[in-house]
């Protein structure tokens, strides 16, 4: 299928602040052996983190490796105030990253080349890549960051860097509908690649049609619209700003409600062989 006309794209981020006293502390959050929960309204401000080479910077650390649960990366939810950044964003040399702008506007410097950053903008940052951020703008800077060890394989080289956006990036549609599709910012079978940070889009009623299970973590950050999600035995209902964290072979499946598309940030570990040790 070939339409690309899914109306205005928003891109949700967490909203701080804090609730008032008068309201029910009675959430909606879950945390199971299979997957977890973390609604938007958990992610305030006294939840955030101020990290070490970052100027004006706090971050919402959503994800991170757990034993016996997800443990391939982490994902934060990034905001610079104007004037802000990092020289020395990353500590972990062997760290790969992407990047999913929500607003504001900023500079991202790859090795030496700089790219101005928007709502919508997307990058992908290789291990060992020198890179420098920075809010230029007078609003706040804001974008989802996930990162993972890149895992070197016999033959394979690292990926190359790049800045692109989710507006100039095709939607492919899964076979037989254009109710239910992909935006992949790298091709599957770049077997350089072992990760993917892709947007996946459902028109209102579309559908995951059966409940998937299979060995890769997820991470599903929902940046616009709502959907019943299906989560190992549970339907839960989804909206802008909501994570959802699976661990492997955690079965799930989707029903996009509303009047709008339903969208979601998507993590996942591709293209390697499953360590055999533990």
């Amino acid at each position: 299928m070939s339409d690309q006309n899914i109306g205005p794209r928003s891109y949700a981020f967490p909203p701080g602040g804090l609730p008032e006293q008068s309201v029910n502390p009675e959430g909606t959050a879950v945390f199971t052996e299979a997957y977890a929960v973390i609604p938007a309204v958990t992610m305030r401000d006294i939840v955030t983190s101020f990290l070490p080479g970052w100027r004006d910077t706090r971050v919402w650390i959503i994800a991170r490796p757990l034993s016996g649960f997800a443990e391939t990366f982490a994902q934060y939810a990034v905001e610079i105030a104007p004037g802000g950044g990092s020289e020395t964003p990353e500590p972990d040399a062997a760290a790969q990253a992407t990047l999913l702008v929500t607003s504001g506007t900023g500079q991202l410097t790859l090795d030496g080349t700089t790219h101005s950053l928007n709502a919508g903008s997307y990058a992908y940052i290789p291990a060992g890549c020198a890179w420098t951020i920075e809010n230029s703008g007078t609003e706040p800077l804001c974008f989802h960051w996930i990162r993972k060890r890149w895992e070197p394989a016999p033959g394979i080289e690292k990926p190359n860097a790049f800045v692109t956006s989710d507006a100039e990036t095709l939607i492919n549609w899964m076979p037989n509908t254009d109710k239910w599709g992909t935006t992949r910012f790298v091709e599957p079978t770049d077997l350089r690649h072992d990760m993917h940070m892709n947007i996946v889009t459902f028109h209102p009623g579309g559908r995951i049609p059966f409940a998937e299970t299979h060995v890769m973590e997820h991470g599903l950050y929902v940046l616009q619209g709502t959907a019943k999600y299906l989560l190992n035995t549970d339907w839960v209902e989804v909206g802008p700003g909501d994570f959802m964290w699976l661990r492997a072979f955690c079965p799930q499946a989707c029903i996009a409600t509303g009047d709008e598309p339903f969208r979601y940030l998507l993590y996942k570990d591709v293209n390697r062989h499953p360590s055999l040790t533990l």
